[in-house]
């Protein structure tokens, strides 16, 4: 190798000279602690050494590697470098050590810290724990109740008032909370035992009564023999005397087996006999050892039927299917059978109505429906009207009592819980079954003291009380009126329109209109008719009206009236819808005299009406009706200018044959003047 120049030489002494690292220097005479030096050295210093030192390295390999690439084989310069790079490996490993004991010294830190907080903690958690000990110990204390506090002491007033001096002390008591109540307690201990002594006298008294009471007892029930003899001895006097004492009695003993609702019909009905209404009678009919039987067995056979349903439903699992579907059939109709069940003894209520006849009703009580029901029958009198065609009916069971009592018409159960017994059988509405148990129309609850405000019907003798003078009423004021329909109908399908003497003056002494015809009509014909339709829609009509058509001539001229009658006329008045046919159709629909002419009969109806009698009601409206007839065709043919004789010549006096914009007719008859005026 050649010897290297100055300039060369120079150039490697400024290329080998480096900045001055802190390479570990060996001390000498005392021991090296890297413990101490971590805490006398700043982190962010050995940082800064460690990248210095990696920055060495990383010069000291580009150099070499540049040397050799440049083929330059200076082995000392290379050498050199490498021993550079070898000192700073040395200072990294110092710097790791370093860093590996100050972790260590924080890691040993965070330990200490963690168990004083660990410990912190749990003194805290016993704390906690004595705190929730000593507030569970004073709601104890607090909540504490003394047997004292549950005796009802008597006043602290009523205490210095009765209690004797040696008890109350209330020159220590009165100041003292705890000794006033321990002197309470001592007065209340002496009470008892004053009342404790007086309960033993009582008792000893009563049982000296009761011995007295059971002697006189057993003497009462040896005279009953001796009674009984008696009055099999006097039957013949009761039977010559008519008092029949003995069926009475027998009555009465066979109303001990009939259900509450019967027993208090029988017992109000009977009562208000006696007392108020002696064309009234009252029997007991029916089976009274069925009765008996019903009795003892009512409920064991509700719990008999749940445990043969599950026997039943388990024996027919192992049948087959056709024979368990007629097993079911059966037992299913036998059920429907069961609901519709009623009691053996029935209370036969019979009404004498003066001439009319007598009213039959027998009431009957469905054990598993629990209401009652009606059957009704009409025994006409002698001089009763028969056989009329338009009311063959009036007087049918089943239409008689229907609305007696505005609304009730008796077709549906008033007990809201029957119509799910109903569904749950998958039978018809009860309607359907009316003519196999009777009617249950309300006021027959009302007079059996039933209530069915809520799915359990309630008894009532005063309910029943309150109605029965009522009803009894309603029902011969509705045998009487029927009657009188009845009558009144039969004129009226002979063309007739019968006015007694007592109206006659309400109407002129001539009336050219006559009647043709009357009969029978329905609520599907009259709800077709157009001008019928206001009154459906007002309610006046209904579907359980009865409805009848008439027809009046007069000439050319037709009069066609449709007539509404409630089944509870005549407290409901019948109202009208009219047609007249003469040169035209004239309805309420198109011609207001028509209406003015409705108005007569369906409005201003209670001047057809004398004193308490209401039965003439519907004739005396036909007759109305009649009169403004001629009223009409007489004020038309008046107005109009004709040749030769008129065809409706003028019978009554009209001052003003019309009258204001809408020429409104005089349909008003004044009977004292003899005239006819507007309204």
């Amino acid at each position: 190798m050649s010897a290297s120049s100055p300039k060369e030489k120079e150039k490697k002494k400024k290329r080998t000279i480096r900045p001055e690292i802190s390479a570990p220097k060996i001390q000498t005479g005392r021991q090296f602690s890297e413990e101490d030096e971590v805490e006398k050295r700043d982190p962010l210093d050995d940082l800064k050494e460690h990248k210095q030192a990696c920055s060495e390295i990383r010069n000291s390999i580009k150099s070499i590697s540049a040397m050799k690439d440049a083929g330059k084989p200076d082995t000392g310069e290379v050498e050199e470098l490498r021993t550079q790079g070898t000192l700073q490996f040395l200072v990294l490993k110092k710097l790791n050590r370093l860093a590996h004991i100050r972790c260590k010294k924080v890691r040993d830190s965070t330990n200490e810290a963690k168990q004083k907080i660990d410990q912190y903690h749990l003194q805290l958690q016993n704390l906690l724990y004595e705190v929730m000990h000593l507030q569970k110990e004073i709601t104890k204390c607090l909540e504490f109740k003394s047997k004292d506090e549950e005796i009802d002491l008597v006043g602290v007033e009523d205490f210095y008032k009765e209690a004797p001096p040696e008890i109350s002390r209330p020159e220590v008591t009165k100041n003292d909370p705890h000794q006033q109540t321990l002197a309470r307690l001592e007065w209340e201990l002496e009470q008892r035992k004053r009342l404790s002594a007086n309960f033993k006298e009582t008792q000893n008294s009563k049982n000296l009564i009761s011995q007295d009471i059971k002697s006189k007892k057993e003497y009462l029930e040896s005279l009953q023999p001796k009674l009984v003899s008696i009055m099999q001895a006097t039957k013949p006097v009761q039977e010559s005397l008519n008092m029949r004492f003995d069926e009475i009695q027998e009555q009465h003993q066979t109303a001990q087996h009939l259900p509450q609702p019967l027993y208090v019909l029988y017992m109000q009905s009977s009562a208000y006999k006696e007392a108020c209404d002696k064309n009234m009678a009252v029997s007991i009919e029916g089976d009274v050892e069925a009765a008996k039987t019903v009795e003892s067995q009512q409920d064991q056979e509700q719990d008999e039927d749940s445990d043969s349903d599950q026997e039943e439903q388990e024996q027919s699992k192992r049948k087959s299917k056709h024979r368990r579907h007629t097993t079911s059939s059966d037992r299913l109709e036998q059920k429907r059978e069961k609901l519709l069940k009623s009691h053996p003894l029935t209370v036969v209520l019979e009404i004498k109505c003066k001439e009319e006849g007598t009213l039959h009703l027998v009431f009957s009580y469905l054990l598993v429906l629990k209401i009652v029901t009606v059957t009704v029958k009409l025994l006409p009198g002698k001089d009763v009207v028969s056989g009329n065609i338009s009311g063959s009916d009036l007087l049918a069971p089943d239409s008689i009592l229907t609305c007696l009592y505005p609304g009730d018409e008796g077709k549906s159960t008033p007990n809201p819980a029957n119509q799910f017994e109903l569904n749950r059988l998958s039978m018809d509405s009860f309607s359907f079954y009316i003519s196999k148990v009777g009617h249950p129309y309300l006021w027959v609850q009302w007079l059996s003291g039933l209530q069915f405000l809520t799915a359990s019907p309630l008894t009532n003798d005063q309910v029943s009380s309150s109605h029965m003078e009522e009803t009894i009423r309603r029902l011969r004021r509705r045998v009487a009126s029927r009657l009188s329909l009845q009558k009144q109908l039969a004129s009226l399908e002979h063309g007739s329109v019968p006015v007694s003497s007592e109206y006659m003056s309400l109407f002129p002494p001539k009336i050219s209109s006559r009647l043709v015809s009357w009969r029978r009509s329905t609520y599907d014909d009259f709800a077709a008719l157009p001008y019928c339709k206001h009154l459906i829609d007002s309610c006046l009509a209904k579907d359980s009206d009865l409805f009848f058509t008439t027809c009046a001539e007069r000439g050319s001229a037709k009069l066609k009236v449709e007539v509404v009658v409630s089944p509870d006329y005549p407290r409901t008045p019948p109202v009208m819808a009219v047609v007249l046919q003469w040169r035209t159709d004239h309805t309420n629909l198109n011609d207001v005299n028509i209406r003015d002419m409705e108005a007569e009969v369906n409005i201003h109806y209670g001047e057809l009406i004398k004193g308490k009698s209401h039965d003439q009601l519907l004739t005396n409206q036909i007759q109305r009706m009649l009169m403004c007839f001629d009223l009409f065709l007489e004020t038309e043919a008046g107005n109009e200018a004709m040749e030769g004789p008129a065809e409706f010549p003028k019978e009554k006096i009209c001052p003003r044959m019309t009258r204001g914009p809408i020429r409104s007719k005089p349909y008003k008859y004044l009977p004292q003047m003899g005239i006819f005026t507007q309204r």
